[in-house]
């Protein structure tokens, strides 16, 4: 039996009767039913935002329109419609979303007809202002995190240093809107927030690996970077380190509410010797003295160990190949091996005093998905005969 109720069925006559079949999807697809927007309707309003005879500031004003509606039910599966659309839609839809100055004003949204209407209204003011976030993002960066080409020769990799400083907090600003959402798992108990809660997630995963892309050369270019540019990184980096665990409790509702594991990555937190490292270079550059450790002795190797092999992995959202590690990242960077099929790592390890070694890396023959490099200890040479002491 439909859920449908008389209003709907009215809403839908008279978009019929005015001839908007589009307008007409938006009410079909944001009914009183407790369940997430029908795969049919979303499919059409989909494909309408690639016709060009569609006019899209109309479509957008009738998905505001149910914004406004007094049911939290019609409210939230205006916004899951829109999220859907703002996707998977031609990007012509989130540009004009973007251009707009206001989209939801929901911030003191509350729905009082019952206990059910008080609970979702919470997570509609949440979901609101993250969908005002992500079009406030495009309209910054002028793109999408969510679209653009992700790995080595993604936007993030690519980017220059002047324009990732700039777009990296703006990142980081969606990425918190969204984690604000914060659901557990006994509050998704209706077919319409769970639909939302996927939207996120996905987000998530592609805004995340944007995230991971964006860290890598900015480590990169650290140690090329001015003073001030220095500090803004390292800024930069510690909120990541932050967000690191706010994402993987996301990830772990995820897992709970039975999202398939294989499409769950399993993040690792970055050692604190790599952050050490940075803060001792901006300290170096700033004229401060740094907290290096004290000198040591070191001793080569017994001839019978074998060198020392160091492992890395990329985040499995980048298929090899990878890059080869910078130089001067690889001399900082004291990480140890990671042995799990999939992490977030960035880099996995180094030697802690390269000012006593020489470090020569050399391509070693490794298995598909995995880079190793052979490193030598640096071993003092001999003076010459003439100048031994007797």
């Amino acid at each position: 039996m439909s859920g449908q109720t008389l209003t709907d069925r009215i809403a839908a006559a008279q978009y019929s009767l005015t001839g908007s079949e589009v307008a007409r999807a938006v009410c079909k697809a944001t009914t009183h039913e407790v369940m997430g927007p029908k795969k049919k309707h979303l499919e059409y309003l989909i494909q309408a935002t690639n016709e060009t005879n569609v006019n899209i500031p109309q479509m957008a004003d009738t998905l505001f329109e149910r914004a406004t509606n007094a049911s939290w039910v019609v409210v939230f599966k205006a916004l899951v419609t829109t999220h859907h659309m703002m996707v998977l839609g031609n990007e012509r839809f989130i540009q004009y979303l973007a251009s707009r100055n206001t989209l939801f004003n929901l911030s003191n949204f509350l729905d009082k007809t019952g206990s059910h209407g008080y609970d979702m209204s919470t997570f509609i003011r949440r979901y609101s202002r993250y969908l005002n976030e992500k079009a406030f993002t495009y309209r910054q960066m002028a793109f999408d995190f969510a679209r653009v080409k992700k790995g080595a020769d993604g936007v993030m990799r690519t980017m220059t240093t002047e324009k990732l400083l700039k777009g990296m907090p703006t990142l980081q600003g969606q990425i918190d809107a969204l984690l604000e959402f914060d659901v557990h798992p006994n509050e998704l108990v209706n077919g319409v927030i769970n639909a939302a809660f996927l939207l996120l997630f996905k987000d998530l995963i592609k805004l995340f690996a944007c995230y991971n892309d964006g860290i890598i050369n900015l480590l990169e270019k650290f140690f090329e970077m001015k003073k001030g540019q220095c500090k803004d990184a390292l800024e930069i980096y510690k909120r990541f380190l932050t967000r690191m665990t706010r994402v993987s409790e996301f990830l772990k509702i995820a897992e709970q509410v039975g999202i398939d594991k294989n499409d769950i990555p399993e993040l690792t937190q970055a050692p604190e010797s790599l952050l050490e490292s940075l803060e001792t270079h901006l300290n170096t550059l700033e004229g401060k003295k740094g907290t290096l450790p004290p000198k040591t002795v070191l001793r080569p190797p017994p001839r019978s160990k074998p060198p020392i092999r160091l492992l890395v992995y990329r985040l499995r959202l980048f298929p090899p190949p990878w890059p080869m590690l910078p130089p001067p990242l690889l001399r900082l960077l004291h990480l140890p091996p990671l042995r799990s099929p999939m992490t977030s790592s960035i880099w996995t390890s180094c030697l802690p005093h390269p000012s006593r070694l020489e470090q020569l890396l050399q391509p070693h023959p490794h298995p598909p998905g995995e880079i190793f490099w052979q490193v030598t200890p640096w071993v003092p040479q001999p003076p010459p005969l003439a100048q031994r002491p007797c």
